[in-house]
């Protein structure tokens, strides 16, 4: 069994809501060769290409855009903070 790495799927929803590699690695203060490097890594450990990359565009594929729709849900429930630590 694989593991994903949970920080690849981050950086692969900050470019695809970055619409580039370049803007996703300034929203994340990151190298965009690391940037590139995790998303190629998340294509790998899932065995499928997420990401259409041209020289000039960047465009999800099937399988991008399905992961992309289960994925970014996910994060939203994690990044909020669970009510029961308001009582805290």
């Amino acid at each position: 069994m694989t593991t994903i790495d949970l920080s690849n799927i981050a950086v692969f929803v900050q470019v695809v809501e970055s619409e580039s590699f370049t803007a996703a690695a300034q929203e994340l203060g990151l190298p965009k060769s690391s940037v590139s490097r995790g998303v190629a890594r998340l294509e790998e450990e899932l065995g499928v290409r997420l990401l259409q990359r041209t020289t000039r565009r960047l465009g999800l594929t099937e399988a991008g855009s399905n992961f992309y729709q289960s994925v970014r849900a996910a994060l939203a429930t994690a990044e909020q903070r669970p009510a029961w630590l308001a009582e805290i």
